[in-house]
């Protein structure tokens, strides 16, 4: 499977709670009616301020959203079917997976 990692950041003055109102009402609907849902797409929110983060402060982003593909192929497919979102405040990066232990 290919995954792809997408960082985004709310706007500025909008609190957590909108944030992810909006993103999981509104920004995932218009993403899954673009284009056909890939096998992965999750979503995951940071949490602020909790005693165990570190370098927080440092992070430019408020959400990494995961998405998977069987393949390069479907992947391109996919990302030229939502081109026509504006993706100027995205960043977004290949990864490779390996899991040590069970998945939940």
């Amino acid at each position: 499977m290919l995954k792809r990692f997408v960082y985004l950041k709310k706007r500025a003055g909008m609190s957590t709670e909108s944030f992810i109102d909006y993103y999981e009402t509104k920004h995932v609907p218009l993403v899954l009616s673009l284009a056909p849902p890939p096998l992965v797409y999750k979503r995951h929110f940071l949490i602020r301020g909790d005693e165990f983060n570190s370098g927080e402060d440092d992070l430019d982003f408020d959400v990494v959203a995961e998405f998977g593909w069987a393949d390069r192929d479907t992947q391109l497919a996919w990302f030229g079917a939502i081109s026509a979102a504006d993706r100027s405040r995205v960043r977004s990066v290949l990864i490779e997976e390996r899991v040590t232990g069970k998945s939940l």
